[in-house]
């Protein structure tokens, strides 16, 4: 039976698991494990230095987080989105940054705002570093679910991540690719900071829009 007393610093094992798994969860981020690769737990131990113990921990909360599935004959895989999944997670975006970049209108100050705004900037100074551009562009949609100042609809998105990491390569890949985002942030932003709450919301949807269109477009070229 295990004792309850025993904590994450009395079990070396335990904060392993927890580094194991968040260093999966970076490694998934960051678009060197994709979504259909199978995870070895051997390589991974080998790769972060850890037993396999950990690792082993770590796969079974990615499990639990709906990020990794087991396959019989195969083992631990990185789950796949189907065309379906893919629109119903564009369809939960959509209202969720609708909504936040409403209330963002509503209640964002001037620092919020120019962070958003310096935030695209770096976008746009991506051109040939897709992975860059694509982490950037997520601190950019986290700072505007921050500015809408709602807690439960932080807690929304945040429930959405797991899902977002199973999606797949970037689709700023092209110089084309990242004017458009920019132009469409711009637009978010320029509503933002003029406090138009529908504006905002009519822009924030345009944006998910053309991303879902751009996301399916990747899926059918793969």
């Amino acid at each position: 039976m295990n004792d309850p007393t025993v904590t994450r610093k009395d079990n070396p094992e335990l904060n392993q698991g927890g580094a194991a798994y968040a260093a999966l969860l970076k490694a998934i981020r960051a678009g060197h494990y994709a979504p259909g690769d199978r995870l070895r737990e051997v390589e991974i131990a080998e790769r972060l230095s850890l037993s396999r113990t950990p690792i082993r921990e770590a796969l079974r909360r990615l499990e639990a987080d709906g990020i990794v599935e087991h396959k019989a004959r195969i083992g631990a895989v990185i789950r796949q989105l189907s065309h379906a999944e893919v629109v119903e997670l564009y369809e939960m975006r959509l209202v969720l940054e609708r909504t936040a970049s409403e209330l963002a209108a509503k209640h964002a100050v001037g620092a919020q705002v120019d962070e958003l705004a310096a935030l695209n900037a770096q976008i746009a100074a991506c051109q040939g570093d897709s992975q860059r551009a694509a982490a950037i562009n997520q601190q950019f949609h986290e700072v505007l679910y921050r500015a809408g100042r709602n807690r439960f609809l932080l807690e929304a998105a945040r429930a959405l991540n797991n899902a977002l990491l199973l999606l797949g390569p970037t689709t700023l890949a092209d110089e084309a690719r990242i004017e458009t985002v920019c132009h469409q942030h711009d637009a978010i932003i320029d509503a933002i900071r003029a406090g138009d709450e529908a504006a905002a919301g009519a822009a924030a949807e345009a944006h998910l829009e053309t991303s879902l269109r751009h996301r399916l477009a990747v899926m059918r070229a793969l």
